[in-house]
């Protein structure tokens, strides 16, 4: 008999499920380029994306939502602390990502399975949204009368003409691939690790949100949007059930067979009746027979 015991996922990794290092390389490589030149190919549509941005700010003002100029007012209160919100934003996003995909991998293969898997449909679904809705920044739009905090203090990762931009794609704000990847990184370590401080890994999508909202980069639809589209993604890409549980025998006296391994209770001969996991079995298979009972059968 058998059931499914739940054990810490902090295990030594299974290498049968880890895939050929150089196809996933290359893998990856290709779905990271392939999403570069996508959204190279959705530039423009300056004023649609204009448009929409205008639709959105709207929105957000009829949700109640907090404005961007709200978090955006606390970091320009310090110079370092807008330049460091400029850092994170332009240093931190395709690192961290890259270095979750690198330590799953070695250390828990099956789930580096599912989260590479889970952000390619995250990212190829955005890449489709950018194409049918461009949308220009809160930082582009002049009614939200915010202040482009990557130009006026540095560092930036855009040119400083968004129609122009060989770089990069400026009217492809939603969803916020930043948000979106950051909390798979979060999800991923949180399911992947056994430290009761796993919980901590929220951070980093929680200073990421504050980071792309504050600097004007996004708005919190974005967010929203990102966050949604994930968790779609982690519900059709689940974690294989032997990722997550690892079958355990219940021992027994009344385990018929020979089978290797099976315990001998302490009546019968079996010594000091230490049971594997230190449980005795409260019901054994059938009677002991009696003597005269043994008797009248021969």
């Amino acid at each position: 008999m058998t059931y499914a015991r739940t054990e810490p996922t902090d295990q030594e990794p299974d290498i049968r499920a880890r895939p050929p290092l150089v196809r996933e390389f290359l893998l990856v490589a290709g779905l990271f380029l392939a999403y570069k030149f996508g959204r190279r190919a959705a530039n423009g549509h300056v004023e649609e994306a204009f448009r929409n941005a205008g639709n959105v700010w709207d929105l957000e003002r009829a949700l109640h939502l907090p404005g961007e100029g709200a978090v955006q007012g606390l970091l320009l209160h310090s110079q370092p602390l807008i330049h460091g919100a400029n850092t994170y934003y332009a240093a931190v996003h395709f690192p961290a990502t890259a270095l979750f995909l690198v330590w799953l991998y070695w250390r828990r293969p099956r789930h580096y399975v599912r989260s590479r898997r889970v952000l390619a449909a995250l990212t190829g679904a955005a890449l489709v949204l950018h194409l049918l809705f461009p949308l220009a920044p809160p930082r582009m739009l002049p009614v939200a009368g915010l202040v482009d905090t990557g130009q006026v203090y540095g560092p930036t990762v855009y040119g400083q003409t968004p129609a122009t931009d060989t770089m990069a794609n400026q009217f492809a704000a939603m969803p916020s691939l930043h948000v979106g990847w950051a909390l798979m990184v979060a999800v991923g370590l949180i399911g992947a690790t056994r430290s009761r401080w796993r919980l901590l890994w929220l951070l980093h999508p929680a200073l990421t949100l504050l980071v792309v909202v504050g600097t004007a980069n996004h708005y919190w639809l974005d967010a929203v949007v990102a966050a949604a589209m994930l968790a779609v993604a982690l519900a059709a890409f689940r974690l294989p059930r032997s990722a997550r549980t690892v079958p355990a025998r219940l021992p027994g006296p009344g385990v018929r067979g020979s089978g290797e391994g099976a315990p001998v209770p302490a009546y019968a001969g079996g010594g000091s009746g230490t049971y594997e996991d230190g449980v005795r079995p409260a019901i054994s298979e059938a009677p002991v027979a009696s003597g005269a009972s043994i008797g009248a059968a021969r």
